[in-house]
């Protein structure tokens, strides 16, 4: 059985992420696959953090319960000093659409609508007006270098201006974590290092960004590095 890890830099209690012996189990046919094993973990406000790991090492269910995506079968988690089991579906979904951004391997995006309508959505939801939101979106896009792609359906943009589209959409609310799950993926590598020195910008201005990865070598750039392996965090490497 693999060591569990006590992965916690924040020992003043400041931490924006407080998971403690959180589990998440699936009943597949009539076997229990435990996802999540006992999983203790502090993150810091403004942290830069890589979440890597073997296929089915519990990284996508992690980056699930920390988006609020998914509720944890046993344990607690703590954002921003709030303990989310006590959230209501309502509070849940508030909190996620407020606090938290998420990009995708496949981008996620509506094909019918345009780039800025894409990233109008969450805003939209919201209740933001229309002319509010619309300079919103706009401008958040010229920040991704597709001002020019504004008014193109997805189906019109490149891989790399897909994803920076979904960046646009994850941050246009303004939240104060990022959760990328693969960003690069499905991109070829001129695309992937440039969503890359996005995302880091992203985090320069203050988010605290955790990145799901397979690639050593984007993982290898955040400041922390967690290593899970059978549900667990098995290592966790700062500097």
């Amino acid at each position: 059985m693999s060591p569990q890890l006590r992965s916690s830099p924040t020992p003043d209690g400041a931490a924006i992420l407080r998971l403690e012996r959180l589990s998440r189990s699936f009943a597949v046919g009539d076997q229990l696959v435990h996802a999540l094993d006992g999983v203790d973990l502090d993150i810091a406000a403004g942290e830069y953090i890589s979440l890597m790991g073997p296929s089915g090492s519990g990284k996508s269910t992690l980056l699930n319960i920390l988006g609020l995506l998914d509720r944890p079968t046993s344990g607690e988690y703590w954002l921003a000093g709030e303990q989310t089991s006590t959230m209501s579906d309502d509070r849940l979904a508030d909190t996620r659409q407020r606090a938290i951004g998420f990009v995708f391997q496949f981008f996620h995006l509506i094909h019918r609508m345009t780039a800025v309508e894409n990233v109008e959505l969450p805003l939209m939801l919201a209740g933001v007006p229309m002319a509010e939101r619309r300079s919103r979106a706009r401008e958040v896009l010229r920040r991704m270098g597709l001002e020019a792609r504004i008014d193109h359906r997805s189906n019109q943009l490149s891989g790399g201006e897909r994803q920076r589209v979904a960046i646009a959409r994850a941050v246009v609310m303004q939240p104060r974590i990022l959760l990328a799950d693969e960003p690069t993926g499905n991109l070829d590598s001129v695309s992937g290092g440039e969503v890359v020195r996005i995302v880091e910008a992203l985090h320069d201005e203050g988010l605290t960004l955790i990145v799901v990865t397979h690639d050593q070598a984007i993982g290898s750039r955040a400041h922390r590095r967690l290593l899970m392996r059978d549900g667990k965090i098995v290592q966790d490497l700062s500097g």
